[in-house]
């Protein structure tokens, strides 16, 4: 039987899933893994702190850099798969368009790294978790007519339709402005808006605007339980979806979003101020995001899997 290695994001959700009290069986069926497989990463990647999924990718990586069965890749080849990481693509994604595994870039990369380049700046750095399980502030009850993600209906889980997004904010240095961002669940394709206070009267109106150029193609969007969102009755009402929310600390059931906001991470870090942020700045860092191939759509881009749908609710208009 062939085993598929753990992706970096499959490893942040079994963290969150253990963080939710979920045992191995059920971190095993909520992922479609084998129990064998969950044992095994968890056995094999824990630390002195236990399981963390960033130390875990690290504790993979190196295991494969050490292999010595590795071929051996053209000089042409690399050079390609260099221009591709200073395009800030990771080596996952350059190995599933290129004749090259992810860990040959890798390793060529921090080998440039010691010879003192600067390759190694280009890859995705991880954040640190945002959400503060013990923060002892509770944030229930402030948002009005709040609808559960367990009224959500099922078929949205599936992701096998275009039209279910995920929406969070991303905040800048000092926690002055905001980022709106909007995923779409099945295509990874992604909107971002700033604004210039993350009250629920901006972040609805950049929803709003996000959104609206894709009539038909906004069904529900699932949020965080962010004061910023109070005011999303307004959002249902002008684009038509129904918006439902997810369980307060459990950043997993939103783990597309969770997932684009580490990437927008690299272009935008934690400690920068967002007055430096322009729209264009994220138009283009949307852009990228959008045109950059991703694993799990085959290598597609979400852009094309977004637009296809797009391009199908318009020849029935």
């Amino acid at each position: 039987m062939k085993y598929n290695h753990l992706s970096q994001n499959e490893r942040y959700q079994i963290f969150a899933l253990m963080k939710a009290g979920l045992n191995q069986t059920q971190v095993a069926l909520t992922l479609g893994r084998s129990k064998s497989t969950i044992s095994r990463e968890i056995q094999r990647n824990s630390g002195l702190k236990g399981y963390r999924p960033k130390q875990a990718t690290l504790k993979s990586e190196v295991r494969a850099l050490g292999s010595r069965n590795a071929k051996k890749v053209s000089v042409d080849t690399l050079k390609s798969a260099f221009d591709l990481v200073r395009q800030e693509w990771s080596p996952e994604q350059i190995a599933g368009t290129m004749n090259i595994s992810h860990e040959t870039v890798y390793r060529h990369v921090y080998a440039d790294k010691d010879c003192g380049g600067k390759l190694f700046m280009h890859l995705r750095s991880q954040k640190k978790r945002r959400k503060r399980y013990a923060s002892g502030r509770q944030r229930r009850g402030q948002i009005p007519n709040r609808r559960s993600i367990h009224e959500r209906p099922a078929v949205v889980d599936l992701r096998l339709e275009v039209g279910h997004w995920e929406g969070d904010t991303v905040i800048g240095a000092r926690h002055k402005q905001a980022i709106v961002t909007l995923v779409e669940r099945k295509s990874g394709y992604a909107k971002l808006f700033k604004v210039k206070n993350k009250t629920a009267e901006l972040v609805s109106a950049a929803m709003i605007k996000s959104l609206k150029p894709f009539d038909g193609l906004v069904d529900t969007i699932t949020l965080d339980n962010g004061k910023e969102f109070a005011d999303h009755q307004r959002v249902d009402l002008e684009l038509g979806s129904t918006i439902y929310f997810a369980d307060p600390f459990a950043s997993w059931q939103r783990g597309t979003n969770e997932n684009f906001n580490g990437l927008l991470r690299q272009y935008i870090p934690k400690d920068r101020p967002l007055s430096t942020v322009t729209q264009e700045e994220l138009k283009m860092i949307e852009n990228k995001l959008n045109h950059r191939p991703r694993k799990r759509l085959g290598f597609r881009t979400p852009h094309e899997v977004f637009h296809e749908s797009l391009n199908r609710v318009a020849l029935r208009v």
